[in-house]
């Protein structure tokens, strides 16, 4: 039976708690025997070069190469995956340009068949297993607290959506792409429900608009800072506390968090310690 998260708290004292032991709280989970042998097992079969039609016919090694890349549940998909693999190939295909996924343009180029085997060298399946690790972990928080997922996708998964040298407008067409880091951002900038009924061109304006008012950045590529990523999380719960109106969270601390960044949920200083130390 694999290790559970726990996070006993929701909102901002839920994600402080599970930043502060996030370490260990995933230890726990990768040392699960279920875990650890699916990740044994893509090691071992990306040990030597496998065919692409292998591939796709091996649904539980297809499984854990697709978590890896954040696509765990899409590995039904395999016309379209072979696809993906076949037209990472040809120089002259604009196929995942225009995909603009992300994620899909990383499993592409890090499975890269030639003559139709893939083959990896060692460190790239080291990569690809503490990867499968980390997105496995992240699945198994939103089973316990969704939104806890939603925070951990966007923190792992903004770099790579803001990349080097991207157009404002490519980097907002990619937020809007990705479903979980689109949810974190429409709630904490507090977008009405039906703004996917707009054009996708007006979408695109208020979310750069939206996010360089609400983090205080000239740049949109300035979003995947550390300290902006957090505040985003931050934000992305204290407006999802109070639109769900949580008794326990009025709209008046929530702004202070906001503000302030302060540890809400389970005090500070020695009282705080003393809370983490029964769970680590």
């Amino acid at each position: 039976m694999a290790f559970q998260p726990v996070v006993p708290l929701s909102g901002i004292g839920g994600w402080k708690f599970l930043q502060a032991t996030y370490d260990k709280q995933l230890q726990s989970y990768t040392n699960s025997p279920q875990v650890r042998n699916d990740r044994d097992y893509m090691i071992e079969k990306f040990s030597q070069p496998i065919t692409v039609e292998d591939f796709l016919k091996d649904s539980r090694l297809m499984r854990a190469t697709m978590t890896a890349f954040d696509l765990s549940g899409e590995e039904w998909k395999k016309g379209y995956i072979k696809k993906v693999l076949q037209e990472v190939n040809d120089p002259e295909s604009t196929f995942l340009a225009r995909l603009n996924n992300p994620k899909y343009t990383a499993f592409a180029n890090a499975l890269k068949p030639v003559d139709g085997k893939i083959s990896l060298e060692s460190d790239n399946i080291a990569a690809m297993a503490v990867r499968f690790e980390a997105i496995s972990f992240e699945v198994a928080v939103g089973e316990v607290d969704d939104t806890m997922r939603l925070s951990l996708n966007y923190k792992s998964e903004i770099g790579a959506i803001v990349g080097s040298g991207a157009k404002e407008d490519t980097i907002a067409y990619r937020l809007m792409a990705d479903v979980p880091t689109y949810t974190v951002v429409k709630t904490a900038l507090n977008l009405p429900s039906d703004i996917s009924k707009l054009p996708v061109e007006r979408q695109a304006e208020i979310i750069k608009t939206g996010l360089k008012k609400a983090l205080g950045v000239s740049k949109l590529s300035d979003i995947a800072s550390p300290e902006l990523v957090d505040k985003m999380i931050v934000r992305y719960h204290a407006m999802k506390s109070i639109s769900e109106g949580a008794a326990s969270y009025s709209p008046a601390s929530a702004a202070l968090t906001i503000l302030g960044g302060s540890s809400y949920g389970y005090g500070s200083g020695a009282s705080r310690n003393l809370f983490l130390s029964s769970f680590l």
